[in-house]
Order: structure tokens, then sequence, then C-alpha cells
């Protein structure tokens, strides 16, 4: 069930590997495309105003669980490449003993900050309880963020990106069937859907966690393997840490952001909504490129094959920009007729928003290529400090787009906030990786 990523066309593995992942992704916008649909379908604008305010405190915390898994999943493609089993347990019996624990200290701090957050996020009076009651559900299922994750993000390691996509399909649809039941059948509001997510993703991750038992035995650790060693634990933490803080940092500058959209009403708040969901769902191509050069640069690395790198990501840049075209063409097309599946036909105002900001963000996917392909890929190497360096470029970039930008140009300053991001941490991260390229070629 394993895939050795060090040998063959490396165009070609990249390319099989994330057709799978981007399946996966693709899935795994279901859940928050689905509650966001029902919400603005069935519950009216401002609970899909409310839902939507909570995107980028949603990013934050989220985005942190899933940069961490992802980052504690690199050392066991490391080992999986240098073909060390025992070290490839170790790796993964700490890694979650970690996953545990930050899971519920994290739960906890984020549970309790929820009201306070969106109070200094300005967040409307008319759309706070929906923001509210939303989000605290949603991290209150933490834990359940983390065991698919984990789970999910070792299976990659190991060469295998289609599994976690089945799963996923049979979570979405749970997902889907229990978002109907909650609001339609019991008449629940923002809640509903919440609840559906959580316990969708949990679902997941326990089918991940059974696979994984039956499907690889080269996981099956024994009493020894499973004591905690901080040895291991540090290694991991020097990873993941950094790469879950990225996502954390870059999130501040969509708060940031996001506070500046709450300034101009419920209208804008909805129109960027429904944009900010279509963007989630046409990037996945791009994301699915980006996520699949950790596993290739991870293994390429512990095989001490690091021309192959560089190839690799050559061939997904060459990729990612060909499906930005196509992206972009799709937008200009129908990214009216989009944003209908959220809002009725005539609520004109909100679909104006929505389409301009849509053309400026994927219009920028070129520089989005970039972002995710050379991040990962640095990732993957090992030097994942970088991944905080970038996410402070693009909090910069939001922020400034959201203080400076929005109050000289308005809404539009607001739609250039991503292409910004994109650009900032595109100066930065291209030189690093031929930093980093030239250091290990130095080690080796």
């Amino acid at each position: 069930m394993t895939k050795d990523m060090t040998s063959g066309s490396p165009a070609k593995l990249i390319f099989g590997f994330a057709i799978p992942m981007f399946l996966g992704l693709l899935f795994q916008q279901f859940y928050s495309m689905v509650d966001t649909l029902i919400v603005g379908k069935f519950l009216g604008v401002n609970p899909l105003a409310g839902v939507g305010s909570t995107t980028s405190l949603n990013f934050m915390v989220l985005g942190f669980c899933m940069g961490v898994c992802n980052g504690f999943a690199i050392p066991v493609a490391q080992m999986f490449g240098a073909k060390e089993e025992h070290r490839l347990r170790k790796y993964v019996t700490n890694g979650a003993w970690l996953c545990i624990g930050l899971s519920v200290v994290l739960t906890l701090i984020v549970v309790l900050a929820c009201r306070t957050i969106l109070t200094v996020m300005d967040t409307p009076e008319e759309i706070f309880e929906y923001a509210y009651i939303y989000i605290v559900i949603v991290f209150a299922g933490i834990p359940c963020t983390f065991l698919y994750n984990i789970l999910a993000g070792i299976i990659r390691s190991l060469g295998d990106s289609k599994t976690p996509v089945l799963f996923l399909a049979i979570a979405s649809a749970i997902n889907i069937g229990l978002d109907l039941i909650f609001v339609l059948l019991f008449g629940m509001g923002v809640e509903g859907p919440a609840i559906a997510t959580v316990l969708a993703q949990g679902i997941s991750g326990i089918i991940c966690l059974f696979y994984m038992y039956r499907k690889f035995p080269v996981l099956h650790a024994s009493r020894d393997e499973w004591k905690p060693e901080l040895h291991y634990m540090g290694k991991l933490c020097f990873i993941g840490i950094p790469m879950g803080l990225q996502y954390s940092v870059t999130a501040i500058g969509s708060l940031v952001l996001q506070t500046a959209v709450n300034g101009l009403g419920a209208m804008v708040v909805a129109g960027v909504t429904a944009a900010q969901k279509i963007n989630m769902f046409i990037s996945c191509p791009i994301e699915s490129l980006g996520q699949t050069m950790a596993p290739y640069a991870g293994q390429n690395m512990g095989a001490g094959k690091i021309d192959r790198i560089g190839k690799g990501l050559k061939s997904a840049v060459l990729m990612g920009w060909g499906v930005s075209i196509i992206c972009f063409l799709i937008a200009v097309l129908f990214g009216k007729q989009l944003t209908l599946l959220f809002v009725d036909a005539d609520e004109t105002e909100i679909i104006a928003y929505s389409y301009q900001f849509l053309l400026f963000c994927i219009g920028g996917y070129c520089l989005l290529t970039l972002v995710n392909t050379v991040r990962f890929t640095i990732q993957g190497m090992g030097f994942s400090i970088f991944a905080i360096l970038s996410g402070i470029m693009e909090m910069i970039a939001r922020t400034l787009a959201a203080l400076v930008v929005a109050r000289k140009l308005g809404y539009i300053g607001i739609c250039l906030a991503h292409p910004m991001a994109w650009l900032f941490a595109d100066v930065f991260l291209i030189p690093a990786f031929f930093w980093c390229r030239k250091k290990v070629a130095k080690q080796g």
C-alpha cells in the first residue's frame, strides 16, 4: 500500500499523487461548502454572514492543527525514504502522544476565548451570536481534526494518497446528510451544520485508524516503541510547530482583513463569505500540488536524492500555472452563477461583491502556485522555520491591504489582499529554496 517516490519520473509521480490529493481536498471542502450553502439558503443572510465571519478565525486555529499534523508526518516520510522502519515507528508513536496533548490544551483555550476574539474582531451585532454558536462547536471538535489529519498525513507520507480520499468521501456524504437532517428535520440553526462537521470528521478519523492498523504492518509498534522519548518529540516539534504557526501567523493577517470586512456591513461580509467558499473550492488543484511536494521532498531528502527535489518542484510549478489559467476562466464565466449556490438571485449586491472578490483572488493563482509548491518543498526538506517567516510576509501584506490599501481604494483594497500576500511570500520563499538546496548539497 506504500509508494516509493525516490525513483521514476518526478512529473508522473507528482501528478499521480496529486490527483487523489485533489479529490480529497474537494471532499474536505464539502464540509464547509455544504454548511455555508445550507445556512445561506435555509437560514438567511445574517446566519450566512455569521458563519462566514468566522472563516479567518477558523483557519487560524484549525490551520495550526493541520499544519502541525503535516509537519509531524515529514520525519515519517524521511524515514520511509531512508528505509529506517524502527525510527519511522518511533516518530509515529511520539507524534500520537503530542497530538493527544495538543488537542486537549488547544480545545480548552480556544473554546474559552471565542467570545472575546469575536468581540475584538468587531463582529457586527446582528450576526454575532450566529458566529459564536457556530465556531465554538467547531472548536470543541478539535480532537477530531487532529485525529484525521495526523493519520491521513502518515498515510500520505508512506506514498498512499488515494485511501484518505475514500474516507473523506464517506465523511462528506455523512456530513451532507446530517446537515439536512439537523436543519430541515430538527429545525436547528447554525449549530446543526457545526455539529455535522465535527461528527463527520471524527468518523473519517476513526476509519483511518482501523485502516492503518490492518493495512500497514510497518506501523505496528511494539510496547517499547510506544514509550515517549524527548529526542523524537523534539524533532517532531521542531518541524511541526513552525508549520502550524505558519498557518496561524498567516491567519492573523486574515483576521485583520476580516475585521476590515466586518466594518463594511453584513452585505459585504456575506459577499466575501460566498467568494471565499468558492475560492477554497476552485483552489483545490493548486493546494493539492503544494501538499504533494512535502512527502515527495521528504522521501527524496531521506534517500539523499537532492537533484530530484528541484526537478519535481519545476514540474509542479508548471502544472500549477496551467491549472491557474483554467481556474481564472472558470471564475470569469461562472463566478456569478456559483455565488447563487449561497444566496438568492435577488441579492444582487451580494453577488456583485462576491464576483469582484473572486476575479482579483483567482487572478493571483500563479503567485499562489509558487507559494504552495515552494513552501511545502522547503518543509519536506526539513527547513520548516521558513514556513513561519513566509507566513509573516503574508500577514504583513494582508494587514497592509486592510489598514492602508482599503482606506484608499475601498473594497478593491480588500480584493487585493490575497494576491498581495502571495506576492510578498514568493519574494521570500524563492530565494529561501535556493539557499536550502545549497545548504543541503554542502552537507551531503
